[in-house]
């Protein structure tokens, strides 16, 4: 999916929302158990349902690698259902992968390649040659950490230079050298509420996956205030609080209003832009 057809799906479904799949065995509902492939089947189910409120899905690769070989075949299985049956849909994986060249240039097809996905999460902090492979294909985005919205990350990403540029300002402007608006986004985390006035200083139009929203205690409201340029340039996720808002038969369903829910917040947000 490139950028003209994600703006475009937006625009239809007037919503910019992502759903992770952030599958956890110890949160899903008993009933999915008497089912041959309970991961899979959960996903399958929370696909369907949320399906016509949002753009893109975001599966979290640790929630599958967790459980050896049937947690990765739950996650091709879940892209092979995305791309057969909801092909308009952006599909995300969130691996946060980024080595050294060679290392990177295989985890370049095996993300690219061999699942076929149409982002992937990379950590930038070993710089070019480490980003770069994941930039050499055709149609997929490259989406790089830059702000997140967890504690640790005024550990590092907010420390200035003699200048004082932060952190995460050099490797925003520095990736501007590898990669253009058409392949690669930014992560920045919800919960950094006004810094996304700084990020849009130094990346005004490149599109930026958002997490934080709902459970981690984000804005989605200051995140628009905020973040948002004249093509949306956000990918909201929300996990947690779509894929587990119920534990019982009806799970399906529930995540579903959830999606609704947060689709009609977008919609309202989307037309103080003339959307």
């Amino acid at each position: 999916m490139n950028r003209e057809e994600l703006i475009s799906q937006i625009k239809q479904k007037k919503s910019f929302l992502c759903v992770g799949l952030d599958t956890d065995p110890k949160k899903m509902p008993q009933c999915v158990f008497d089912l041959h492939d309970p991961i899979f089947e959960f996903n399958k189910a929370i696909i369907d349902a949320t399906a016509p409120y949002c753009v893109a899905y975001k599966p979290n690769l640790a929630f599958y690698e967790a459980y050896g070989l049937k947690g990765l075949e739950a996650f091709i299985k879940t892209c092979e259902y995305l791309k057969d049956t909801h092909p308009h849909h952006l599909i995300i994986a969130d691996a946060k992968r980024g080595d050294i060249g060679n290392t990177s240039q295989m985890y370049a097809r095996t993300f690219f390649d061999e699942y076929d996905v149409d982002a992937l999460t990379v950590a930038p902090y070993m710089g070019e040659d480490s980003v770069t492979p994941f930039l050499q294909y055709e149609g997929k985005w490259v989406i790089l950490l830059a702000l997140t919205s967890n504690k640790g990350s005024y550990d590092f990403q907010l420390t200035e230079d003699a200048q004082g540029e932060r952190l995460f300002e050099k490797v925003i402007k520095k990736s501007q050298e590898w990669g253009t608006i058409e392949n690669m986004m930014y992560v920045v985390g919800a919960t950094q509420g006004r810094m996304f006035e700084d990020i849009r200083k130094v990346a005004p139009d490149h599109f930026l996956l958002v997490p934080g929203v709902g459970a981690q205690g984000g804005s989605l409201h200051e995140v628009c205030k905020y973040g948002m340029n004249k093509d949306c340039g956000l990918l909201v996720n929300s996990s947690r609080g779509i894929i587990y808002a119920s534990n019982d038969d009806h799970f399906a369903e529930i995540a579903g209003n959830k999606a609704r829910e947060l689709q009609q917040e977008m919609a309202e947000e989307l037309k103080n832009i003339d959307f």
